[in-house]
């Protein structure tokens, strides 16, 4: 990628370069030519307008009689200056070496300006010197009685185009290595981070998610590398959760696991063993299979909601209809315990709202199952239903033994529990709050815990009428 940007500045610049020398060339040709032709279009209509008022046919005297009128007007130059008649007889010549007066003179430019044109020419002689002339008529009373001609070696313009040209070479051969170097230390710095995000993505794909990579400055870089760092800092939390959960998993899945290796094997051990043993050996198997399942279940539950956070079955529903029935399901464990499960619904929460039922149906049980294996025998467990705004409110209360502050975020945790021995004994496998969770979540809705007036504790669920399963709020 460096060689991509060098080679691409280089290349941009070049042909930037080569385009303005050759634009500049050009332009600076074309105008000295110009000008030398204006100059030289003067003199010869000065000399043409002198002339014609001293015209003289006469060989023998034209040599001294336009000898003042020519010379000073190209005087201080190295123009050649020649008259001719309208036969293209010279009659006067700058060049007297040439001797050429009298002697027929003809070229193009005579021959157009006989026609009463202004002609130049610019040719390059066989020696290889560069020549502009020019031709202009003599005419007296409208009439043409001859021609100026004026003719002059140019080298001077493209010996000056040529030191230009070399001095922009030079130029540009500079600025190219400037540019080089420039380009180089630029690719440097532009490719550097690149490079950084290209080995720490190595370090990612090999699992290590603890690589940050160094934020410095405002640029779209900096705001790249802190997107990075948010990203691997995710990668790290995900990490972080799932060796948690395959290791409580793992442990859970474990206990009941030994707990059924120990029958098996108390079973094959044990010598003359009744049959009313086995039947107990069998009868506490069960138990473990059964703890087992429940817990397979559970996180079969929990994939589910992970994968499936838009395959929500929404349909209108009243949440007393819900309510009512978790009460019938829980009525036969609260009496064994003479717990009164009961419900109080304001007059307003007959509104249907559109939810999945068998998922807040599950969240609503698992509270409220809660509620009553932790709470005392004669307890109660109160559920209240009322519009909260835009939102329905579910307060389940109970007055068992509370939790305490610290732990209030925890016991939505998969596998967290209060008190481990406890839940064993009440075949909690610890997934049951974090399945009503995210089934909340889910609808868009909340719920939090606090303790109540009684020393128990309150779990406040607020769905809203208005579903979106896309936004999950905080709990």
């Amino acid at each position: 990628m460096r060689f991509t940007i060098v080679a691409t500045y280089i290349v941009v610049i070049l042909i930037t370069l080569v385009l303005m020398i050759i634009y500049t060339l050009g332009v600076l040709s074309d105008k000295l030519y110009n000008s030398e032709f204006v100059d030289m279009f003067t003199k010869a209509n000065i000399i043409s307008e002198n002339v014609s008022q001293i015209w003289e046919n006469d060989i023998s005297v034209t040599q001294d009689k336009y000898s003042d009128y020519v010379e000073n007007s190209l005087s201080g130059t190295n123009i050649r200056g020649v008259i001719t008649n309208t036969s293209y007889n010279i009659l006067y010549d700058t060049n007297k070496e040439s001797e050429l007066i009298g002697k027929v003179f003809v070229r193009d430019t005579l021959k157009n300006a006989m026609q009463g044109m202004q002609t130049s020419y610019n040719e390059k002689t066989d020696s290889g010197q560069r020549m502009i002339s020019v031709a202009v008529p003599v005419k007296n009373n409208e009439e043409i009685i001859g021609c100026v001609y004026l003719a002059q070696n140019i080298g001077t313009i493209d010996t000056t185009v040529a030191a230009t040209r070399t001095g922009m070479v030079v130029f540009s051969v500079l600025i190219v290595l400037l540019i080089g170097l420039l380009s180089v230390g630029m690719s440097y710095i532009i490719t550097s981070p690149i490079e950084q995000f290209r080995k720490a993505a190595r370090e990612i794909s090999k699992g290590n998610f603890s690589i940050r990579m160094k934020v410095s400055g405002h640029n779209e870089l900096a705001q790249m590398s802190e997107t990075f760092n948010y990203m691997c800092e995710e990668l790290d939390s995900f990490e972080e959760q799932r060796r948690k959960f395959v290791s409580d998993a793992s442990h859970e899945l474990k206990t009941p696991m030994a707990g059924i290796k120990l029958i098996c094997d108390s079973i094959i051990n044990a010598e003359n063993i009744d049959m009313q043993t086995v039947k107990e050996f069998l009868s506490d198997m069960s138990d473990e299979v059964d703890r087992l399942t429940r817990i397979i279940e559970r996180l079969l539950t929990l994939t589910r909601l992970n994968n499936d956070t838009n395959a929500l079955k929404l349909e209108e529903t009243e949440l007393q209809i819900i309510i009512d029935s978790v009460i019938r399901k829980i009525t036969g464990l609260a009496e064994e315990k003479d717990i009164v499960v009961y419900a109080d619904y304001a007059e307003d929460t007959h509104q249907p709202i559109a939810l999945d039922y068998d998922r807040i149906y599950e969240a609503i049980y698992n509270i409220v199952d809660n509620a009553v294996k932790y709470t005392p025998n004669g307890g109660f467990v109160h559920i209240d239903l009322k519009n909260e705004s835009h939102f329905a409110r579910i307060d389940i209360e109970d007055n068992g033994p509370g939790i305490p502050e610290g732990e209030r975020d925890k016991i939505f945790e998969r596998f967290y529990r209060l008190d481990d021995s406890r839940a064993r004994d009440t075949g909690g496998t610890g997934l049951g709050l974090a399945i009503t969770k995210e089934a909340i979540l889910m609808h868009g809705g909340t719920i939090e815990v606090n303790n109540s007036e009684q020393g128990g504790s309150i779990f406040t669920i607020r769905l809203p009428y208005a579903q979106d399963s896309t936004e999950g709020l905080a709990v």
